[in-house]
């Protein structure tokens, strides 16, 4: 299977039959996405409906720098929170304890804290781009040479802020010495890479601190490697590991990245290839959202939001 895109400029256009592709497309994935934080068939129902038309809102200010897809999942993810504080507000009022779902703190800690702020202060957007570029080349790089241990050890470290220590026994290397080496190798690659890019960018100092042992590029890694989603895989490759198709490097890593990196947008994907019990009610779900977007067109409200 490939994986599908739409055509920017017709969704711009409000060409209605792009939009209802890519309901068809999308919609089982953000269902699962907004079904797991929520625990709610019917709130994961609506979250949807607002993140299409959100998106049919917000597509005439689209940026290039990310993927439709990853457009798309940063206004589930807010629409998501959004119903989460409501539901808090809620329980706070009437005096309920926690009932133990997925709940706000979970998905607060993939939006910008103050800190993240600060970084995004301190490094300039273009600066932010760039890194966000070699690490998807690095990581393209390294998939490509079969380096699967490799790339799970660099995520443990940047993503998810894995002590050496930690990233030496669960990878059964020799030890801590070894998974410094791993980082150290990688720092310089992107240092490489970011030369190759743009020679003189105002990044290059701030790698070379980073490598020296200085906290602030772990941190501005950590952002944007997640908001950029640099290590996850596409759709095909989630489908082929679902259906058990894939050889022990790569199915290795798809292991670790869903199982103990917890990615939320490949956690939803992979929901929603394995849920086939659920088709009905999702094809309910998709008529109901085309039915939604063409009185959206015909009313003539969404030019403009």
């Amino acid at each position: 299977m490939s994986e599908w895109s739409p055509d920017i400029g017709r969704l711009q256009a409000h060409d209605d039959r792009e939009w209802i592709e890519v309901e068809r497309i999308y919609c089982g994935r953000l269902f699962a996405y907004a079904q797991r934080r929520t625990g709610d068939h019917q709130a994961a129902e609506d979250i949807v409906q607002e993140t299409l038309l959100g998106a049919v809102r917000g597509i005439r200010d689209f940026d290039a720098n990310f993927s439709f897809e990853q457009f798309l999942f940063g206004i589930c993810r807010n629409r998501t929170i959004d119903y989460l504080r409501r539901r808090r507000a809620r329980a706070m009022q009437v005096g309920e304890d926690e009932d133990g779902t997925p709940g706000l703190d979970s998905v607060v800690l993939e939006t910008e804290t103050p800190s993240a702020i600060v970084r995004g202060q301190e490094l300039s957007e273009r600066a932010k781009g760039l890194l966000g570029d070699i690490l998807r080349d690095w990581v393209e790089e390294t998939w490509a040479s079969g380096e699967y241990t490799r790339l799970a050890v660099i995520e443990a470290l940047f993503a998810g802020a894995w002590r050496n220590r930690d990233a030496w026994e669960r990878f059964g290397l020799r030890d801590e010495t070894a998974v410094a080496g791993i980082k150290f190798r990688a720092l310089k690659r992107l240092r490489q890479l970011a030369a190759v890019r743009e020679s003189g960018s105002d990044l290059l100092p701030v790698l070379a601190a980073a490598e020296e042992g200085h906290r602030l590029l772990d941190l501005d890694v950590q952002e944007i490697w997640r908001e950029r989603r640099v290590s996850c895989p596409s759709r095909e490759w989630i489908a082929r590991h679902v259906a058990g198709r894939l050889e022990a490097g790569p199915a290795s890593f798809l292991r670790f990245h869903l199982d103990e990196m917890k990615c939320p947008w490949c956690q939803a994907n992979r929901d929603d290839l394995k849920s086939p019990a659920g088709e009905a009610r999702l094809a309910q779900l998709i008529d109901k959202l085309e039915q939604s977007t063409l009185q959206w067109f015909r009313s003539g409200q969404v030019p403009g939001g």
